[in-house]
């Protein structure tokens, strides 16, 4: 089984519908970041097939009661309700979702915690699209697609609070196709942010933000040595404000996404992808989310 390499869908307008490449598999995750808008009702995610839909995910806030449906539609009727009567998912407040495909449900997390799980009702191997609507804006949409030999539970970060500096396996090293997350929020009196691809011999890639000299400079270290540096005055980060970077893996190179935006790539040096399997992030930053 191969990764495929759908890019990461960044501030879309909302409805938001997308065909999901190679469909759902085992061990699919999907993540859907955003922000629930104040005045609020609801907002739904859909992973769909046709007109019927598999996983029907359903945050309400009717009447002061706020709960999240789950149900599915086949052949145009409802199946029966499945409710949470708590929902992590706040009146303006931002938030990470992730849906995990597993053989026998959908397992379902909130900011890096559990939350439900959902038995499948239909194959899921039918779903080829996702559908986001409601009052809420999405950040970003993204997609993993793991080897065969990755399981259930390598890649959801499970903390309920993270220290920095951060450091995390990547279950499998990296893969094509691969896309890392994280969340947090930069000091005001904030000197550096330091992210870093590691392996048993080096750093594959660190992508190290100086707040003083305004620059991001990345490298590469190896056989003892630091590589040549690659310098950018494009500093994508704000003292005192909120972050979110997304390292999309592809075949060439590291795609660098901050908030949304493209702000650098970083050719492999270290092209043994598979040996790359820990994430560090360290420096004047609070983490609220990380998918590594």
């Amino acid at each position: 089984m191969a990764l495929y390499q759908q890019l990461p869908f960044f501030n879309p307008s909302v409805p938001f519908t997308r065909l999901i490449q190679g469909g759902l598999q085992e061990g699919t995750s999907i993540t859907v970041c955003g922000r629930v808008l104040s005045d609020a009702d609801r907002f739904q995610v859909d992973l769909k097939y046709g007109s019927d839909i598999a996983l029907h995910f359903n945050p309400r806030y009717e009447g002061g009661s706020e709960y999240v449906m789950h149900n599915t539609l086949q052949r145009g009727r409802w199946g029966s309700e499945e409710r949470k009567y708590e929902t992590p998912f706040p009146r303006g407040q931002m938030f990470a979702l992730q849906i995990l495909v597993t053989l026998s449900s959908y397992q379902i997390s909130t900011n890096g915690k559990p939350f439900s799980e959902y038995k499948h009702r239909m194959p899921f191997s039918w779903v080829d699209r996702i559908h986001v609507s409601g009052n809420m804006e999405v950040k970003l949409v993204a997609f993993q697609y793991l080897v065969s030999h990755q399981r259930q539970g390598s890649f959801v970060s499970y903390r309920t609070y993270m220290t920095v500096p951060y450091k995390s396996i990547i279950h499998g090293g990296l893969q094509l196709g691969k896309v890392i997350i994280i969340q947090g929020f930069i000091n005001p009196q904030a000197n550096r942010v330091v992210i870093s691809l590691r392996h048993k011999a080096g750093i594959a890639f660190v992508y190290n933000a100086g707040f003083d000299e305004n620059l991001v400079l990345c490298n590469t270290y190896g056989d003892g040595k630091w590589g040549e540096e690659e310098q950018s005055e494009v500093m994508p980060f704000k003292k005192g404000q909120p972050l979110q970077v997304t390292i999309f893996c592809s075949r060439h190179q590291y795609q660098v996404f901050v908030n949304g935006e493209q702000t650098h790539t970083y050719s492999h040096r270290h092209t043994k992808l598979e040996e790359i399997d820990v994430l560090e992030v360290s420096g004047d930053v609070q983490l609220s989310f990380v998918q590594p």
